[in-house]
């Protein structure tokens, strides 16, 4: 294990310290503020479902690389999480709710400025979005749940020792099934940087059951996420909790269960799958601020009891912490790579290289672009995505969003070698299946300079790395085909530029 990659993982640590810190607050925060449950059985509570959800569940969101940013450097990778730890810790220090996802988009904008990379518009719009709605659902839903609860209770006549009861026991549920779903959503954020370089190996734990590397990383990663809540977090706990609007215990109860159901909404491939079926719009898979949703949950109860009792001055601060946070994590990240580079000679971002070669045109052919106004830029090399698609714009002005990107995703000079041998104790047995993993030892020897190139060669095996037609129905399949993808192109990626496609 090379010393380098542990001082880099401390910031993903550091990221996971400040998620505890902040986010825990989202589970436990009302039930804590309301005095239904102690903060230090709330904390144990939050600290063990965290740890579960993480390395039970949290290995399919990591390998999600996402849409807004490739970082190719670790060290850059580090200055991204680490950027976005100080954010939230500021935030937290702060007594503000803020999310590491908005940290963590606004890390990633940071080095994409830095390294010339572009930022998918795309992608970026429908997370902006989320920001928008997630409150407006926390908040349509605690309302119509906590008026459902009144109207129940004042009709059921429980008496109010059973109530309390019942009520501590539901926050207890609530808040430790909140927290399993924290962990396994957010250690992504975390460590998901890390996964391409964990320098753990599988082993076996008395022949019962193989704890994988990347689980070992989550673990490291959530129990930073469990020292975060012990540590640090009661001051948010109370402001979520008591600072926005006094609560009572069945309002809080209504907070924790509404901001689970928004979590679900955004996080359900079944759902997706569900409303594809039936031909019903689909609701985006993108990872949402759960301080958001709970805020919003409790503006939600606040409104529906006329809105007196709503602190308007701390949700006006809360509010401009959500602003600032992604605006912040980017500047910070932007200086912060540009003394990493130039101050401690680190390589912080690889250079991404594009070319129109003979074979990326046929292929952009095949697949129906009209590749004739391209041919100023063949066998052309230019390095940077934003360079690049300047110069395709210069040929082409008005080319769709879609052409432009596919022009893009094609023209990147990415090489593989596809070496079975050195890299079988990486490969995730639990994400990929044996159907796939022989695939790829059909390959082994081979090597390729763009990602098309390695999926037509898998595709060409077998219908498991093959995409289906698309369609609202075959969308999960795809999404999920997309992210084992690009964990095998992270995989087998090689940083010599002078490796041939056979």
């Amino acid at each position: 294990m090379e010393i380098t990659v542990l001082i880099f993982l401390t910031s993903g640590l550091f990221l996971g310290w400040s998620l505890g810190a902040n986010d825990a607050a989202n589970v436990f925060g009302t039930a804590v503020a309301s005095r239904m449950i102690q903060f230090t059985t709330a904390a144990i509570i939050c600290s063990i479902f965290l740890i579960l959800g993480a390395v039970i569940s949290g290995a399919g969101a990591a390998h999600g690389l996402g849409a807004l940013g490739k970082l190719n450097a670790l060290p850059g990778a580090f200055m991204a999480a680490f950027s976005a730890a100080l954010t939230v810790y500021w935030m937290t220090k702060m007594g503000l709710p803020v999310s590491t996802t908005q940290a963590i988009v606004g890390a990633i904008i940071g080095w994409n400025l830095f390294s010339g990379s572009i930022t998918d518009t795309t992608a970026l719009t429908k997370i902006l979005g989320t920001w928008v709605a997630c409150p407006i659902l926390g908040a349509i839903f605690g309302a119509l749940i906590y008026k459902l609860v009144m109207v129940t209770l004042n009709k059921s006549r429980i008496h109010l020792l059973r109530l309390d009861g019942y009520t501590r026991l539901g926050l207890i549920l609530a808040g430790a099934f909140g927290s399993y779903s924290l962990g396994a959503n957010n250690i992504g954020n975390v460590m998901g940087v890390f996964v391409s370089s964990s320098p753990f190996s599988d082993f076996s734990i008395a022949g019962l059951f193989t704890m994988t590397s990347i689980q070992q990383l989550f673990l490291l990663g959530a129990i930073a996420i469990g020292v975060g809540v012990f540590t640090y977090s009661k001051r948010v706990m109370m402001t979520v909790g008591d600072g926005i609007l006094p609560l009572t215990p069945v309002g809080a109860w209504v907070v924790v269960i509404s901001h689970s159901i928004v979590l679900f909404l955004f996080s359900s491939i079944t759902l997706e799958h569900f409303l594809a079926s039936n031909g019903l719009p689909t609701i985006p898979l993108i990872p949402v601020s759960s301080s958001q949703a709970v805020v919003g949950a409790v503006i939600g109860i606040g409104l529906l009891k006329g809105g007196k009792g709503i602190k308007w001055g701390v949700l006006g601060n809360i509010a401009s912490g959500w602003v600032t946070t992604p605006i912040i994590a980017s500047i910070v990240c932007f200086v912060m790579l540009f003394f990493l580079q130039n101050v401690f000679n680190q390589v912080v971002y690889h250079e991404v290289r594009y070319v129109l070669s003979e074979p990326v045109l046929e292929h952009l052919e095949k697949s129906g672009v009209s590749v004739s106004v391209l041919t100023p830029l063949k066998d052309r090399e230019v390095v940077g995505g934003m360079p690049f698609r300047d110069a395709v714009r210069e040929v082409q002005p008005r080319l769709p969003g879609e052409l432009e990107e596919k022009i893009l995703d094609a023209a990147e000079i990415y090489p593989m070698s596809i070496d079975m041998y050195r890299k079988i104790e990486k490969i995730d047995t639990e994400f990929l299946s044996t159907i796939q993993i022989e695939a790829l030892e059909a390959l082994s020897g081979r090597k390729f300079d763009h990602k098309w190139q390695l999926y037509d060669a898998l595709s060409s095996k077998t219908s498991a790395w093959r995409k289906l037609e698309k369609n609202k129905l075959n969308k999960p399949f795809n999404q999920h085909l997309n992210e084992q993808l690009e964990y095998i192109y992270s995989l087998f990626h090689q940083m010599d530029r002078n490796s041939i496609a056979r």
